[in-house]
């Protein structure tokens, strides 16, 4: 993600977050030159929680304004809550039910709770790795109860959008969302779950790619054998 490598977004990054990386998919190296795969960046809490999620490879300014929207959101839940987990949940699922509507012209009602019942890894429901092992759960989305008035404007520039994908919503209405849309429709009912249980939904469900703990494959990893050299 070119992005990272722009002062301003280092900076704020390092002054607000803690940084790590994990490779999730398997990707081609050829002549020193990334080939394949895909990238997410999530936002936690301290304990791994996920906040927010940038779903694809997005410019630095873009970036900057999902990073300080955290930040943000987060001083203000704070406050709200109170202390009190549930409400500070409550309050970020609310705020990209917001951001949704807002920003897309989507209306869906955040879901403020979780389930109980754990749910059974080895159903239809689960995301496998391509030796068929479990690696996290389909997190159902909120239904989409319909467009509000910005709502053909929103669609115009969805279609536009990275990632961009036709969705249902109630009634068997059918809307477009691109990456950053889904995001936040999937983000009104898990934001602060693990990111265990997020990341399979963002990186196959969203991006549409493979979770797969495969290496990396390298082609000419040793480019002076090619030249003769030794």
């Amino acid at each position: 993600m070119n992005a990272l490598a722009n002062p301003e977004v280092g900076k704020y990054l390092n002054e607000f977050f803690v940084s790590a990386f994990q490779k999730v998919a398997t990707f081609k190296i050829v002549n020193g030159q990334k080939q394949g795969g895909n990238v997410a960046a999530y936002f936690c809490a301290p304990d791994g929680r996920v906040l927010h999620v940038v779903a694809g490879p997005v410019n630095a300014a873009a970036l900057l304004h999902e990073a300080k929207w955290v930040v943000e959101t987060t001083k203000k839940a704070m406050d709200e809550s109170k202390n009190d987990g549930g409400k500070f949940k409550a309050y970020f699922r609310t705020a990209h039910a917001n951001r949704l509507r807002n920003e897309h012209g989507l209306i869906v009602e955040s879901v403020t709770f979780d389930p109980s019942a754990a749910q059974d890894e080895n159903s239809a429901l689960t995301y496998n790795d391509p030796s068929g092992r479990p690696l996290a759960p389909r997190l159902p989305t909120p239904p989409i109860d319909g467009p509000d008035v910005t709502f053909r404007a929103a669609q115009e520039n969805a279609a536009k959008a990275l990632g961009a994908r036709a969705i249902e919503g109630k009634g068997g209405g059918r809307w477009v969302l691109g990456n950053q849309g889904r995001v936040h429709l999937l983000m009104a009912a898990h934001s602060m779950s693990k990111i265990e249980t997020v990341y399979a939904s963002i990186f196959e469900g969203i991006l549409g790619e493979r979770v797969s703990t495969k290496p990396v494959q390298v082609e000419t990893p040793f480019p002076w054998v090619a030249k003769g050299k030794k």
